[in-house]
């Protein structure tokens, strides 16, 4: 296999408990979440992965309390009025994941905004951000959106496989993730990429996300690097 996985998706958990740790507020957590992701990126950019995907916010997110999801989609406004100039300057194209739907207004033209914005050139790396997703969520608007269009006569039920599911899921630009890294001393992967992760090498940090480093990204492609891949096949 490639010693450089073609896609990697990061669970990026802990924010939350980071602050608490340090006496700041929520807020504080978020933004230095923010600034992991950006040296996460920039990472990515330069070690020539193609595929980068971060879990921003879950469907399960919404159950918090609606002042920190308030909070969350203030900072995540901000976050791309700031790293938009970023992502165009190391050319990387910006796309967005999940019910875009129960966004506001505002949010969802300032999204539209940011992958116009960097649409524009041939890109080093496609950057997936996944807000307001959930793998189930996933599964089940590509199985409606099957069902309208196999009732409108668009295949046959002989058409329906893998790669026509694939195809209809909210990451159908992107291959599946080869590699899924997640932080926070959990292990688990909370409804992010379920079927897209059938096969992913899985690699979990006890770090919180705030302090995780490019050394630790690095120490995430050097033990996948290890790791024997045979799809179920024997070698």
């Amino acid at each position: 296999m490639s010693s450089t996985p073609t896609h990697v998706a990061i669970i990026m958990d802990g924010n939350s408990r980071w602050a608490k740790q340090k006496n700041l507020t929520q807020k504080d957590g978020h933004k230095a979440g923010v600034k992991a992701a950006r040296n996460a990126i920039e990472f990515a950019v330069k070690n020539n992965i193609k595929h980068l995907t971060l879990f921003a916010f879950s469907t399960e997110n919404w159950r918090r309390s609606k002042k920190e999801v308030k909070s969350l989609m203030e900072l995540f406004v901000e976050a791309m009025k700031e790293e938009t100039p970023e992502l165009i300057k190391n050319s990387v194209r910006a796309n967005f994941i999940g019910d875009i739907s129960r966004l506001k207004k505002s949010i969802i033209v300032k999204i539209a905004e940011t992958k116009g914005l960097t649409s524009t050139y041939k890109p080093k790396m496609d950057l997936n951000i996944a807000i307001s997703y959930g793998g189930r969520w996933d599964v089940l608007q590509a199985v409606k959106k099957i069902a309208n269009d196999f009732s409108k006569n668009k295949f046959e039920e002989k058409d329906i496989n893998e790669k026509l599911l694939n195809s209809y899921l909210d990451t159908s630009s992107s291959p599946d993730p080869d590699l899924i890294i997640r932080t926070g001393n959990e292990s688990r992967l909370s409804n992010f990429l379920i079927w897209q992760a059938a096969y992913s090498e899985l690699i979990f940090f006890r770090k919180l996300w705030p302090e995780f480093e490019s050394k630790d990204f690095r120490r995430a492609l050097e033990n996948y690097k290890k790791r024997k891949r045979n799809f179920g096949k024997r070698s």
